[in-house]
């Protein structure tokens, strides 16, 4: 069953005599979506790090083993680096889901509190504008700055990439490894837009159930009395 669009009067109509429970759940997945978007990138910083240790650290070897390490660990540290990037992304599309789920509860439980943002002073003065731009707070988007973050070491994985691979020369002798790891690399980053959506279809999935019990006593007597009897 393909995904159907509904509208202001079928959300209503859903949730009439549940705002206030569905308010309640809809702030607690959001803060457990949260919750799980910091520590996927600390998942992902732990094997980036790794791989960009190593790949310094080979640098001091000489000859084709170097290339060789740099090459692998550059590709490997390019898929990581770009499933960081898609996994932010998916992460905050769910994290905004319960957000406009609060957005549209609130109002009748609770009043528009999520919605409403209270900011400091305007400032006045070069001195207040300076000590605000030093130390004050801002209308800045943390996740935002990790998206940057992950698609700046993405590019660089991929400059380490063409680095470890120069010159890139059809002159010289074949190397299977220069080939086939950059180009399994492209395969992989690709296969996350293509196999990696979320399905939005319906479902009717199947269901089994097993039964469990013990032996009733009557019929436990009767085995007993039987094998007496023989």
């Amino acid at each position: 069953m393909p995904t159907e669009e509904i509208f202001k009067e079928k959300y209503e109509s859903d949730f009439k005599g549940k705002e206030a429970l569905a308010l309640e759940h809809a702030l607690d997945i959001r803060k457990f979506e949260i919750d799980l978007y910091w520590k996927r990138a600390t998942y992902f910083w732990t094997f980036i790090g790794a791989a960009l240790a190593g790949f310094v650290a080979v640098q001091s070897l000489d000859g084709e083993n170097q290339k060789n390490l740099s090459v692998i660990l550059s590709c490997l540290g390019s898929v990581f680096s770009y499933a960081w990037i898609l996994v932010n992304r998916g992460s905050k599309f769910w994290q905004e889901n319960w957000e406009k789920h609060v957005d549209l509860l609130e109002d009748s439980e609770i009043g528009p509190l999520y919605k409403t943002v209270l900011h400091r002073n305007d400032h006045q003065g070069l001195k207040e504008k300076a000590l605000h731009f030093a130390t004050g707070s801002s209308y800045i988007s943390v996740s935002k700055i990790n998206h940057i973050v992950s698609l700046y070491m993405f590019l660089l994985w991929f400059v380490l990439v063409i680095y470890s691979l120069w010159p890139i020369n059809p002159n010289l002798p074949f190397n299977w490894l220069y080939v086939v790891l950059p180009a399994l690399t492209f395969i992989c980053c690709a296969s996350f837009h293509i196999l990696c959506k979320t399905y939005s279809g319906g479902y009717e999935p199947k269901a089994t159930q097993r039964t469990t019990s013990l032996k009733s006593a009557n019929k436990s007597m009767q085995s007993t009395a039987s094998a007496s009897a023989d």
